[in-house]
């Protein structure tokens, strides 16, 4: 028989850092990778832009996610900025792992290889150039390789208050 495993305690600065991070809105995002090391994805809403010379974007994925070893050995990644029809998909990328979840959409790739939302707000597609450790994640550096921005999909979807909430572009 075996024990539940219950959360690991957090300090009450960690915990207070968790809650006020809770209120700094952010875009959801479905970050996936193709390569020697398979084909991963993930919900991930740490993601910035960097520079637009060479356009360059931040992504921070925790190492114990189930995709992390992908995303470094791949050394590729596509950033798919979620709209708010894709909030059922997001919630599969961020619980479940394996093939079935790319099942639940059409996908495609450009250069990198990566997989491409089809219908994505707008889709990074990046080659991973540095990676950085900091505590629980790493901070990868991606340069962006294309940007592919969908028609008449420019609504957004934000995670703020640990809830989902969707932005009108108009």
């Amino acid at each position: 028989m075996t024990t539940p495993q219950t959360a690991p305690e957090i300090s009450p600065k960690a915990q207070a850092f968790r809650d006020g991070m809770s209120r700094l809105g952010a875009a959801v995002n479905i970050v996936t990778t193709d390569g020697p090391a398979g084909r991963h994805g993930l919900t991930v809403s740490a993601v910035c832009s960097v520079t637009d010379t060479p356009p360059t974007l931040l992504v921070c994925i925790n190492k114990s996610s189930h995709a992390h070893n992908a995303f470094v050995e791949n050394k590729v990644l596509c950033v798919n900025v979620l709209s708010p029809s894709h909030e059922e998909l997001s919630r599969a990328f961020a619980r479940w792992t394996g093939e079935d979840r790319f099942a639940k959409t059409e996908w495609h790739s450009n250069g990198t290889g990566a997989p491409v939302l089809a219908d994505a707000a707008v889709a990074f597609d990046c080659r991973i150039v540095e990676c950085q450790t900091r505590g629980t994640h790493t901070v990868f550096f991606c340069e962006v390789m294309a940007t592919e921005l969908a028609e008449g999909n420019t609504d957004g979807l934000v995670w703020f208050s640990r809830r989902f909430h969707p932005l009108e572009a108009s």
